[in-house]
């Protein structure tokens, strides 16, 4: 059974930076792709960031440069590092994992991120 323990989020102004963290056990972290998506009220989810087993990162282009995603392997976390936040990037935040144990994305709860002007 998938369990993903996700933390962080929050409001801030424009231009503040928050940091999200998503734990998994350690058969999923070290087998599945971790990230995040995210949705806005309104909008269609959109995959965010994405980190693999072996560290390879990919952004979203709306993020790139301002996000960052890594990984802790020793505490079988990852991070996403938000900076430079702007009012779109408000949405509520998924962590998820997909891979060879996952096969469709499995998705938390999710947090709340919130920018403000």
């Amino acid at each position: 059974q998938v369990h993903l323990v996700e933390s962080g989020g929050g409001s801030v102004q424009t231009g503040g930076s928050l940091r999200l963290a998503c734990a998994a056990s350690a058969s999923i972290f070290s087998t599945n792709d971790m990230g995040w998506y995210r949705q806005a009220p309104g909008k269609l989810r959109e995959l965010v960031a994405t980190i693999t087993p072996r560290g390879i990162t990919k952004y979203d282009d709306s993020v790139a440069g301002r996000f960052t995603i890594s990984r802790d392997n020793a505490k079988n976390t990852v991070y996403l590092q938000l900076n430079s936040l702007r009012p779109e990037d408000t949405a509520r935040y998924f962590c998820y994992t997909q891979g060879p144990l996952v096969r469709h994305p499995y998705m938390d709860q999710g947090t709340q991120v919130t920018v403000s002007s």
